[in-house]
């Protein structure tokens, strides 16, 4: 532990220097060495410093999260030995991407920031700093939450290493993830219901690629929210009701709805399967109307979806770069100047069969031209499979057999996005009792529609939410109380599904609750014959729970999130106690078999050495 601690010592305050080109570059004038943290202005020189330091972990966040996850698989000849090592869970203390000083880095940073930063600045009556001063207790938070997910214990501060003697005489306790969140939980509620700073501008050249794109980023969107970072931890925690109403907190605060994202294309083989019957026009009219998914990817400077996000320098020239790209197949660094980032044959890491398997058997709903009288036309399903895989991008002739994936292209490591905020309340919804609430968010979005589907004495299958969990909609996780259901207005929500597999709001649409839960607990059956699956409350909860898992797979593939997303179920699971204490480890080694002959079937494989 020492070790990784005295590099701090050439740090002395914590704060890395910002380079005269860097992207994140500021125009404070005080010494990087010693600033002053008691004037209303330059304590930004400290946020950008903290940015700096997420950039320069950014790589091995994203490739420990999905490298031993089940959505992605190395390739025979290419793949760099320190991934290989991630995905078939070998990596040891040598690994390239195994190194706790980075997420340590920025604890630090945030530690002498939170230490000696006045956060009762006023101008008038309104505090100037403190929104800044939750934003970095955030990032510390977000810090300490790899960390815990990635090592089974670790020392554990918050203040600030300036000196050697600190560290060589410390006695920092060693705390599991769960002792993590309890003290950072305790601590950032004070914070909640911040929004995070804006500074002067919404938006910042970071230069321009060798291949002539111009990249911009948000400083804002580099931020993660109090409210949603807390909504995380509660939710690793298993605290669902406090990380629904995290979650519900900055959604009304924010007034954030889900956005009308749609895959046009409609799966990897939509035109050789297109049934006969689809109305062309009026699937673009009605499914079309709103932005592309793919364009959450994009360079924008204000991305769709994005709340929080790492972008990476365009350059050498420009500050911290990154090896993601090029992993997927993409030369972000290029020097062709052909007007588009060029890829490479070397691919180190492609989509795993587990993910054509789940995209390919998603059904699709659409409009039939059968259907031209009815008022409210009726959607049908069809196995044409899921929208958002045609993002990769296909090679041809001798290059047929190679895939790219386009949403790691422009540098951009996403952490968090509306949709990672949504889902994540269906997971809590779902593990407080709300199942329906839940299957509400993939299908319809909440909002003031949804009353008409409250269930009634005639068992129509299409009011699938019960009375109490409209009840509960109203106050304990109040988006259709009085108070907020007009921040969430009917034309602007839609359901997360529907990305992908079409629309799938309305009264008579096809994606029924019984129906899908029925088909998942019948998978789940034939998958683990050891357990006993019925139609209690509680089997319906367990496979609500991996309809969601499926969501995060076809939403959140290759953003760097899989696996901590698969850990967290797989703990679920055993708190439940429905199939056994250990049925989620069972779980999570069975969709990670193909990949690793480690037995994943004990936690304490889930975890690197601590290095």
């Amino acid at each position: 532990m020492k070790n990784i601690f005295k590099i701090f010592a050439g740090f002395m305050i914590a704060v890395s220097t910002v380079g005269c080109a860097d992207m994140l570059e500021t125009s404070s004038s005080r010494q990087v060495f010693d600033p002053s943290l008691d004037t209303k202005s330059d304590s930004i020189f400290y946020a950008f410093g903290v940015m700096q330091a997420m950039q320069q972990l950014a790589d091995q966040y994203f490739f420990l999260g999905e490298m031993r996850g089940d959505m992605v698989q190395t390739t025979e000849l290419y793949t760099d030995n320190n991934l290989r090592k991630l995905a078939d869970f070998t990596a040891d203390s040598t690994n390239k991407y195994n190194s706790a000083y980075l997420y340590y880095k920025v604890i630090n940073n945030c530690n002498y920031y939170l230490e000696h930063r006045d956060n009762t600045l006023l101008t008038g009556s309104t505090n100037v700093v403190i929104n800044e001063y939750a934003a970095v207790a955030a990032f510390r938070a977000w810090a300490y939450l790899q960390l815990g997910r990635a090592y089974e214990k670790v020392p554990y501060y918050t203040v600030p290493l300036t000196s050697i003697s600190q560290i060589d005489n410390n006695n920092f306790p060693k705390l599991n993830l769960q002792e993590i969140i309890a003290e950072q939980t305790t601590y950032l509620e004070q914070f909640a219901g911040l929004t995070v700073p804006t500074y002067s501008t919404t938006s910042i050249s970071a230069g321009s690629t060798n291949w002539g794109t111009t990249k911009y980023f948000n400083p804002a969107l580099c931020f993660v929210p109090v409210d949603v970072i807390l909504g995380e931890m509660y939710l690793e925690a298993g605290q669902y009701k406090q990380a629904a109403q995290a979650y519900f907190r900055y959604l009304s605060t924010t007034r954030t709805t889900t956005k009308n994202l749609v895959s046009l294309s409609r799966g990897r083989h939509w035109w050789s399967v297109l049934p006969s019957d689809f109305d062309t026009q009026k699937n673009q009219t009605e499914f079309g109307q709103g932005n592309l998914w793919s364009s959450v990817f994009s360079n924008n400077a204000t991305p769709l979806d994005v709340i929080t996000y790492i972008p990476m320098a365009v350059n050498y020239t420009m500050g911290q770069t990154t090896e993601i790209p090029l992993a997927f197949g993409y030369d972000y660094y290029s020097t062709d100047r052909s007007g588009s980032c060029p890829t490479v044959r070397e691919l180190q890491v492609e989509p795993s069969n587990a993910y054509y398997e789940l995209a390919d058997s998603a059904t699709f709903y659409y409009y039939s031209t059968k259907d031209q009288t009815s008022v409210q036309r009726t959607p049908v399903p069809s196995a044409i499979g899921d929208g958002r895989a045609m993002i990769l991008e296909t090679g041809k002739g001798e290059d047929s057999t190679l895939v790219w994936v386009p949403k790691v292209r422009n540098a951009n490591i996403i952490l968090y996005r509306t949709s990672t905020v949504y889902l994540h309340l269906a997971e809590a919804m779902n593990r407080m009792g709300y199942p329906d609430a839940a299957f509400c968010i993939l299908k319809d979005g909440i909002s003031q529609k949804i009353v008409d589907f409250v269930a009634d004495t005639t068992g129509n299958v299409n009011r699938y939410i019960q009375p109490a969990t409209y009840e509960m909609l109203k106050t304990k996780v109040p988006f259709l109380s009085n108070e907020n259901i007009n921040r969430f207005p009917e034309e602007e929500m839609r359901g997360i599904h529907g990305h992908g597999c079409g629309a799938v709001a309305g009264l008579l649409s096809p994606y029924q609750m019984v129906t899908e839960v029925g088909k998942k607990m019948n998978q789940l059956s034939k998958q683990f014959p050891q357990v006993s699956i019925t139609n209690s409350k509680e089997d319906s909860i367990n496979a609500v729970e991996d309809l969601i898992c499926d969501e995060y797979a076809m939403e959140f593939a290759f953003e760097g999130r899989r696996f901590y997303d698969l850990c967290r179920l797989a703990r679920h699971k055993n708190q439940a106690g429905l199939y056994g204490g250990t049925f989620g480890n069972t779980w999570l080694a069975s969709k990670l078999a193909y990949k690793t002959a480690v037995p994943l079937t004990d936690e304490k494989k889930w975890y690197l050495p601590f290095h």
